[in-house]
């Protein structure tokens, strides 16, 4: 009898844990998992895994070492024993590394030496700022020096006025060493001022150390060169886009081989987001986005002969492939996410499709959690194409409920809209709060073919706008969707779908959030950053009066010229440091809201630049996120 009253307990127990749902404070005690590589022996998968704290509003890391074949993760200190260093030439006689330094005058003590307590910055051109800092005249530059100690370091970059790691995002992926160690190949933009905002021109370069020249290996090529890496034969290998100033153009695999360039992905209707070839060199393994999830892919590669080039998708599923960390053995060890959980390490056997987890580092929290469930719903757009739409249920989703509905509006705007885990706009959190969600994979999402990616460019507010309400009408049709509380949600391009939406939703939505979104496509051109992105998506500057593609983004499809329509309270979200889209943006927005008596309210971080990335930060962000949609909907 004891034993049956036990056996209840703890199954009314275990019911009761598996009741609990994702909460915004318990999102952020996630550990996030990066990869660092496969150990030398090939035996162990090597990790570091970031955890914030909310109480101290920072974040903490620890790097392990993980058996692929099964085993218990053991924290270690220090990895240089355990990795192969990409940055030790292959002879081991150099290493290879990148400094910021100081090459242009920028301050005003930089041009008065007598005027050290002068706060001034003086430019000549654009490229004064970028993402999230002012431009003081600091370049990213590769160094090489001897493998001892004491040995002085040599600028390869030659006291240029360009950056190699690119900023802000690049690291020591750009640049690497020759087989030989004769060489290192780096990749730059080498533009400044005016010139830089306006281009995606990078290029790999190699420099050789025995004359210290320099070679454009990529000359040719006027958009993006990056990533560059050697096939196991010693043929380099590239990523690369063919337009200058697209920054979303399509991204291929490039093998220069006896000195002629083979495009592997060239008639594929896809775009790469990274790749590593397999150990034999037959074939490149890369990831790219497609139908809602981002998976494996392998390309042959055929060398001179006429053997046929031919790209297989060798990964499928309702989850996101996002880092190729390499092989053990027959096994691909990645890394995986999908809505409801944030990324682990897990091993692939291609030979025998299975798949096994590797690390656990958030197990323990998903298994106490009911977690929300997320369906494929495929729907026919205005134009007669067929479009994927995700619909997020709430967790113990009852379908005989009525349920307050988001329609979510994905950045970009050329992001895909996958199985992605965001630790700020997280569908499982909002399901977890009882919303449905509509996430369309709309006119502009990679993963759909090439021509689905591009339509959106030039057209920001024409079928794009569309899809949004074909989807969301489509969906609310759904009797578990509660038609008097539909609200509308998104950031960046998100955001200026949701400005935009909001003077042309004919009453469908309650309630409306814009985080860092463009609101007038006149300023943003004339205060953004990167002036490539707006130049090719508005095709034009504002004052290229006869060019009537640009004067329709800045007249038809400025969310201004329609604020007259808007009734429907919102809350506008900005970062003080989003030199992307600048906090004039939001400014403008919030005043027009208030101006026109809708009921309004503007959230502004200071600190932080197009995302939310500080703990306590993101804490306040969710809080006032439902706290919004809790007195609005």
């Amino acid at each position: 009898m004891k034993k049956v009253i036990y056996l209840t307990l703890t199954l009314v127990s275990l019911n009761a844990m598996a009741q609990n749902v994702m909460t915004p404070e318990l999102l952020w005690k996630l550990g996030r998992v990066t990869p660092l590589g496969i150990s030398k022996d090939g035996k162990n998968v090597v990790y570091k895994v970031a955890t914030p704290s909310i109480e101290e509003n920072k974040s903490t890391s620890k790097m392990y070492i993980l058996p692929i074949n099964g085993g218990i993760a053991t924290e270690v200190s220090s990895t240089a024993t355990l990795l192969n260093d990409k940055n030790t030439s292959p002879n081991g006689n150099y290493i290879v590394y990148n400094e910021e330094v100081k090459i242009d005058n920028v301050h005003g003590k930089d041009f008065y030496p007598d005027l050290q307590k002068s706060n001034v910055q003086i430019y000549n051109g654009l490229d004064y700022r970028h993402w999230d800092t002012w431009n003081e005249g600091k370049f990213n530059h590769v160094f090489y020096k001897e493998n001892k100690e004491g040995a002085a370091g040599i600028d390869i970059l030659k006291g240029g006025n360009f950056d190699s790691p690119q900023k802000p995002f690049g690291g020591d992926e750009d640049y690497i060493w020759s087989p030989d160690s004769k060489s290192i190949l780096y990749v730059s933009k080498k533009k400044a001022g005016t010139q830089y905002a306006i281009s995606t021109n990078t290029d790999i370069y190699e420099y050789f150390l025995e004359t210290g020249k320099t070679i454009n290996k990529t000359e040719g090529n006027l958009g993006y060169d990056m990533a560059p890496q050697f096939s196991p034969k010693g043929d380099l290998t590239w990523l690369q886009m063919k337009r200058d100033g697209y920054e979303a153009d399509k991204n291929d695999i490039i093998v220069n081989f006896k000195g002629i360039n083979t495009n592997l992905t060239a008639n594929w209707d896809g775009t790469v987001d990274n790749f590593m070839w397999s150990a034999d060199g037959k074939k490149i393994y890369f990831i790219a986005p497609i139908d809602g999830t981002k998976q494996v892919f392998e390309v042959n590669f055929p060398g001179l002969t006429r053997i046929a080039i031919n790209v297989n998708q060798v990964t499928n599923g309702d989850f996101d492939v996002n880092d190729l960390i390499g092989f053990s053995g027959d096994n691909l060890i990645v890394t995986r996410t999908d809505m409801n959980h944030a990324g682990e390490i897990f091993s692939y056997n291609p030979k025998k499709n299975t798949w096994k987890q590797l690390s656990n580092i958030n197990t323990a929290t998903y298994n106490t959690l009911t977690l929300s469930k997320t369906e494929r719903r495929y729907i026919t757009t205005t134009d007669g194409k067929k479009m994927l739409v995700w619909v997020i249920l709430p967790p113990n989703f009852d379908a005989n409920k009525k349920y307050p509905t988001l329609l979510f509006c994905q950045g970009g705007p050329q992001s895909p809209l996958t199985q992605g885990y965001s630790f700020r706009w997280n569908f499982s959190l909002m399901a977890a709060n009882g919303y449905v969600i509509v996430a369309p994979n709309r006119r502009g999402m990679p993963g759909h073919g090439v021509a689905w990616n591009e339509q959106i460019s030039k057209d920001w507010g024409g079928q794009v706008m569309d899809d949004y309400l074909t989807a969301i009408d489509a969906v609310a049709n759904e009797s578990y969707v509660d038609k008097a509380r539909l609200g509308c949600v998104g950031a960046s391009y998100g955001g200026y779908s949701v400005f935009y939406l909001a003077g042309i939703h004919n009453n469908r939505f309650k309630t409306f959030i814009a985080h860092d979104g463009v609101f007038n496509t006149q300023s943003m051109f004339g205060t953004t950053e990167e002036v490539f992105f707006n130049n090719w998506d508005f095709g034009g500057a504002y004052w290229e009066k006869d060019n009537k593609v640009a004067q329709k983004t800045y007249t038809t499809f400025n969310p201004i010229t329609l604020v007259d329509k808007w009734n429907t309270p919102i809350l506008i979200i900005q970062g003080g440091n989003d030199f992307r889209v600048p906090i004039g943006q939001s400014q403008e927005a919030f005043q027009a809201a208030q101006l026109r008596g809708i009921k309004s309210r503007f959230l502004y971080f200071p600190e932080e630049n197009h995302w939310v990335l500080k703990p306590q930060n993101a804490q306040v962000w969710q809080k006032e996120f439902y706290k919004w949609l809790k007195e609005t909907l």
